[in-house]
């Protein structure tokens, strides 16, 4: 693997807590990646993050397609996102990389974050938009604007778009794979680890489509069923982190230990929260048939290689979760409106033609989806090189 674009290190001078940055890529001379808040975060990880934000970003270009895929980056801080002074921090730490996302790098929530919290963090430190670095490259910068934020606005049974749209596209992934295995809904059983915007998201639109809920994992450690859950319920009863209010349990609810969603007994299991959360120390827990990457970087390569050779099918992140900066860009460029109809139909059409594609080129291959999906890439950068130009 080439070594990224650029790498930076960021010491605070407040509390000697670091931050990263790193740009595997720029495409039209902007790159985009969230920003994530966890303790224990390393330049490592925000290094394969961003790496992973290339291969979303090619993923998605449709050469007829208004929004343009940009280059891959990623953002990290060092703390816990709880902790009382996580908010000052990570306004020292936008304000210290303000010339950076006034430049190239587009950011916004990922792990341990909230948009709303990043947005107000931004303004704080000065800045116009944690996506401005974009604006450029629009053709109705106010039009564009205006789209983005009215979509913002929308919310579905009391639940806003954006938290929505990157659930939507797992779900259809893992729909995907059972049409593809003619495996029917009903009867299916899952299992979430996380159930903050992208876990609680993909249990609902799960839930939805007729798939039982078995087990949701949070900080406090796992809720099963082996009945079904009440998603909605447990929805309801989260706080801001994702973590569930054990009084809102019914009857029959099981509080577990914090690993038990792993060993459920499903057939669908979606790591939705930490990187690094399948190993080889506890991947042989594992039952189920698929394991869908809705969290970045959950499962280990050498757990992979275990896991696929029990017959387990590991659906990548870089195509599962890429439905979230997709949806910011396809909204914002103007491939779709800010209406939540729209945005669902669009992020479903897309994401099952290309969870379609990438296991249609694993078969014909005979590798792995992710062995397929590093394949596509493969085949679009240079695409996308020849038409935008080399920025390495």
């Amino acid at each position: 693997m080439p070594a990224p674009l650029m790498s930076l290190v960021w010491t605070d001078h407040v509390t000697g807590r670091q931050g990263f940055l790193v740009v595997d890529r720029l495409v039209r001379g902007v790159a985009s990646g969230g920003l994530r808040m966890r303790p224990g975060c390393t330049l490592e990880e925000v290094t394969g993050l961003a790496r992973g934000m290339t291969m979303k970003e090619a993923l998605h270009y449709n050469p007829e397609g208004r929004y343009v895929p940009l280059g891959g980056a990623k953002g990290g801080i060092d703390c816990d996102p709880q902790d009382p002074g996580a908010y000052p921090l990570l306004v020292r730490y936008l304000r210290a990389m303000r010339p950076y996302i006034e430049s190239f790098w587009t950011t916004g929530e990922d792990l341990g974050l909230t948009q709303d919290l990043v947005d107000r963090a931004a303004a704080e430190a000065g800045l116009v938009s944690s996506v401005q670095a974009v604006y450029p490259l629009l053709d109705d910068e106010t039009a564009a604007r205006r789209r983005l934020a009215d979509a913002f606005a929308v919310e579905v049974d009391g639940i806003g778009l954006d938290e929505l749209a990157g659930g939507c596209g797992v779900a259809e992934s893992a729909l995907t794979a059972l049409d593809r295995a003619g495996v029917p809904y009903r009867g299916t059983r899952v299992a979430v680890q996380g159930l903050g915007t992208m876990g609680g998201a993909t249990a609902r639109f799960l839930a939805c489509a007729g798939l039982t809920v078995v087990a949701v994992a949070d900080v406090k450690g796992t809720v099963a069923n082996p009945g079904g859950l009440d998603v909605e319920a447990l929805l309801r009863a989260r706080d801001a982190y994702g973590t569930v209010d054990r009084a809102a349990l019914r009857p029959g609810d099981l509080d577990l230990p914090g690993d038990a969603w792993l060993a459920a007994d499903a057939e669908v299991l979606v790591p939705a929260a930490v990187s690094y959360a399948i190993d080889a120390a506890n991947e042989h827990l594992v039952t189920a048939r698929w394991i869908v990457e809705a969290a970045n970087m959950p499962v280990l390569p050498e757990a992979e290689e275990r896991l696929t050779a029990r017959g387990v099918t590991i659906l990548p992140d870089v195509v599962v979760n890429s439905g979230t900066n997709a949806w910011w860009w396809w909204t914002l460029f103007g491939d779709i409106g800010p209406d939540a109809d729209e945005a669902f139909a669009h992020t479903r059409r897309s994401m099952r033609a290309l969870v379609g594609l990438m296991l249609d080129r694993a078969e014909s291959d005979g590798t792995t989806p992710r062995a397929a999906a590093h394949a596509l890439v493969s085949d679009r950068l240079p695409v996308i090189a020849e038409r935008f130009g080399w920025y390495r």
